[in-house]
């Protein structure tokens, strides 16, 4: 499912909102491709569903969730503190300001893992979070 993109030199030195940036897109085309997979056709329920996974509450839930099974390396702790301390210049409308940055932290996380074509672990990582913001859903059932 991956681009035939131009690498980006020195993706690891990119500014964290820019990684953030791309990470976002990334991880929403995987999200949309979920949904379709799941046989979601309608666009309303497509949007509905979609916000689940992409809210800057959602992604800051699963990122709290990864930190509790200790799953990142520290190159990759390294990505989401650079990420999480980015200043953006801009006040989240809909949350507050530390889930943004959670949020924020998580999206430069797939970005990165996007541009230094690690896609096996942005891959894991993806499924791991379409699986636990799932099992909330049905928790919450």
């Amino acid at each position: 499912m991956f681009l035939d993109v131009k690498t980006i030199k020195d993706s690891k030195h990119l500014n964290s909102l820019a990684l953030a940036y791309i990470g976002d897109a990334v991880f929403e085309i995987y999200v949309r491709h979920y949904l379709l997979s799941k046989g979601t056709i309608r666009p309303n329920q497509l949007h509905n569903q979609a916000k689940r996974f992409v809210s800057a509450k959602a992604q800051a839930s699963v990122l709290h969730h990864f930190y509790s099974q200790e799953i990142f390396s520290e190159e990759e702790q390294g990505v989401l503190r650079r990420g999480r301390n980015a200043k953006s210049g801009t006040i989240p409308k809909n949350t507050n300001v530390q889930t943004y940055r959670y949020s924020t932290s998580f999206e430069a996380l797939i970005g990165y893992l996007y541009l230094e074509k690690k896609h096996e672990r942005l891959e894991e990582l993806i499924q791991q979070s379409f699986e636990f913001v799932d099992g909330e859903k049905e928790g919450l059932s």
